[in-house]
């Protein structure tokens, strides 16, 4: 059960910075030349490590730091309108699948 938790947590983390980077990047840059938004995007990088040597304090912690960017979806899905809610909409399913899959692996991971 853990294996899977692990790698859905995986998947949901690398899915989530692609898609601010293509969010920030492509469809809603808040400059045309690029956008200091894409920024964001190293937050979610930063567990990667700890979460790819499976650490639990690493799961712990970053299912709490999610948790910003699942507030970020919900915003701007209601502010949004097009691609960008679709957008947030991915966001948000994107950040409670990490959450979830995160906080399940660190109960059944003792």
């Amino acid at each position: 059960m853990d294996n899977k938790l692990f790698y859905i947590a995986i998947f949901s983390l690398m899915s989530l910075v692609l898609l601010n980077l293509v969010w920030e990047l492509f469809f809603n840059p808040l400059n045309p030349n690029g956008s200091w938004m894409v920024i964001k995007s190293l937050l979610l990088l930063t567990p990667l490590l700890g979460i790819l040597r499976r650490k639990r304090r690493t799961f712990q912690w970053s299912s709490m730091v999610i948790l910003l960017f699942f507030i970020e979806g919900v915003v701007r899905f209601y502010a949004e309108s097009g691609f960008s809610k679709s957008f947030a909409m991915g966001e948000i399913i994107l950040s409670l699948t990490f959450f979830l899959s995160a906080i399940f692996y660190c109960k059944y991971n003792h």
